[in-house]
């Protein structure tokens, strides 16, 4: 499984585009600017290759790809190692491609105006589990699980009268809420007074007990038992 780097290693990266220069010159932005670049791939089969031998941290993905899309690239990385943090970085930022990146397991989406800048911390966001899009996009990806959680057939034993979340304590029920509502990790470490560090350990631990594998399933959860609301 994918790990965070020791304090003082560099972020690990992977850069998967089909335009040859484009993957080249974020891939020198990232290096640049500090971070491992430990591979790149043109098309949607070497990403998966290559994501499986090097173990990225964070996967910078383009989802207009040649053999597989970028979305099923995900999904299969995403599968095989749940710690892998996947950025989207696409020139479309048409809703459904958004919308089918989120539900493939990408962590955010960044659509390619975005600066270099922005890019960077988008990378760095990403490897520490917030969820960064580009604005405008996060309410669409939350108003979306809102439509969802709404829809009939609720899991078993999650009728009325039900405790929304008995197996958490009552800070992690806090941040889970806070999650719910869109805020990144700093935000809700800014809120409560804790530090970001352990604002993760709160979300892994949750996730452990709730038996889910990553943010975006922890936000369905919480929206489906109206935590967002509260």
């Amino acid at each position: 499984m994918t790990q965070a780097g020791a304090p003082g290693t560099p972020l690990r990266v992977m850069v998967v585009d089909d335009h040859p220069m484009w993957r080249e010159a974020v891939s020198r932005d990232l290096a640049d600017a500090g971070f491992e670049v430990v591979a790149t791939a043109g098309d949607g089969e070497q990403a998966v290759r290559r994501a499986r031998a090097t173990a990225p941290q964070v996967i910078v993905l383009d989802l207009n790809l040649p053999l597989l899309p970028g979305v099923e690239v995900c999904r299969q990385v995403v599968a095989h190692d749940p710690g892998t943090r996947v950025l989207v970085l696409s020139a479309s930022g048409e809703h459904a491609d958004v919308l089918e990146a989120v539900k493939s397991g990408a962590t955010g989406y960044l659509v390619k105006s975005a600066g270099r800048e922005e890019l960077l911390a988008a990378v760095r966001r990403t490897a520490a589990g917030d969820p960064v899009f580009t604005p405008g996009l996060a309410g669409l990806v939350l108003g979306e699980f809102r439509r969802l959680a709404s829809e009939p057939a609720a899991p078993a034993g999650s009728g009325a009268g039900q405790p929304a979340v008995p197996q958490l304590t009552p800070r992690e029920t806090e941040v889970l809420r806070m999650v719910a509502k869109g805020l990144s990790y700093r935000q809700i470490a800014d809120r409560l007074v804790l530090s970001h560090r352990t604002v993760q350990n709160h979300v892994q631990n949750t996730l452990g007990k709730l038996q889910l594998h990553n943010r975006v399933e922890l936000v369905r959860y919480a929206i489906e038992r109206g935590l967002d609301d509260r």
